[in-house]
Parts: structure tokens; C-alpha cells; sequence
């Protein structure tokens, strides 16, 4: 995707060449008034199950195996709309993917933001004229190898047999 698709803090400063700036949580950031957020979207359907949150913990050691489970929830319809939306957010111009995570790059935000860049960019031929947001062509649960939980683009895991060791 040609688009720049950006991760950052929803606690820091808006700039001007965020563009389109998506909150990806679930639940609101504690202490954050919404009107200082400047948020173009709160896009709650595409953060993960708060069972998922809630066994990650946002501990690195388990963010590869985080990263295979969310995947696989982006593949279920709300999750699935949800990221076809920003997937057309990003075609149209620069796109902020905004967390109240401390560690951005183990977190929800980060895995949107590869998806996004690794998906073939903008919606597919007929989608925009039938005026769909969404919908089947938003599923990426194909880039997640069923076997090690790797993103394919960015190699297999060790001893995975369906693709060469990262």
C-alpha cells in the first residue's frame, strides 16, 4: 500500500501529517477527555476480544502467539468490516492507528499497521461503486501460517515445515 500508515500513543500530540487518526482499543484510554483525542474514528471492533487482551497482558514473550490469535479474530465479521474501513481509510491518504499501549510495536496497533501495509492496497475493483465498507476482501487471516503463527511475509518460525526458518 502506498499509503502512509503510521502507529502512535493515543496521549501524544496530535501532528499535522497524521491524516485520518483511528483509536484501536477497546476500551478508552484512562485519563484522556475526547475532545483533546481528536480522533476521526474509535474503532472498537477491530481491537481484540478483551479475553484476548486480558491473556496477553502485553507481554512480549507471548506477542507472536498474540499476533496468530488476533489474526485469526480479524477473520470474524465485525472484526473483518471493521478493518475493510480502515483499509479504506488508508487508500485515501495517511492513516494514524492510535493505542494507549506503552509498547507500541507488541501491540494490536503494530499488527493493524503490517496487515494494512502488506495488504495490495485500497478496495478491490467493484467495492467502492457498490459502496461497501468491508466484507470478505478485508479478511488477512491467509498471512498468519496456520502451522507456526508467524506472519508469512516476515518468514516462518524456526522448525516450521511450511516455510524456510526466519
Amino acid at each position: 500500500m502506498g499509503t502512509q500508515i503510521r502507529v502512535r500513543r493515543v496521549y501524544d500530540e496530535p501532528e499535522p501529517d497524521d491524516g485520518a487518526r483511528v483509536l484501536v482499543d477497546r476500551i478508552w484510554p484512562r485519563g484522556m477527555r475526547k475532545d483533546v483525542a481528536a480522533l476521526d474514528q474509535w474503532a472498537k471492533d477491530v481491537a481484540p476480544s478483551s479475553e484476548l487482551r486480558a491473556w496477553y497482558g502485553h507481554d512480549p514473550a507471548r506477542f507472536s502467539e498474540f499476533r496468530r490469535r488476533y489474526a485469526a479474530e480479524l477473520g470474524q465479521a465485525a472484526p473483518r468490516a471493521a478493518l475493510g474501513q480502515l483499509r479504506t481509510l488508508a487508500a485515501r491518504g495517511p492513516l494514524t492507528l492510535l493505542t494507549a499501549t506503552r509498547d507500541i510495536s507488541h501491540s494490536q496497533a503494530a499488527v493493524l499497521a503490517q496487515i494494512l501495509r502488506d495488504a495490495d492496497g485500497g478496495p478491490r475493483a467493484g467495492e467502492a461503486a457498490a459502496g461497501r465498507e468491508g466484507g470478505e476482501s478485508a479478511c488477512y487471516a491467509h498471512l498468519v501460517c496456520p502451522e507456526c503463527g508467524a506472519v508469512v511475509t516476515e518468514g516462518h518460525n524456526q522448525g516450521c515445515s511450511s516455510g524456510s526458518p526466519r
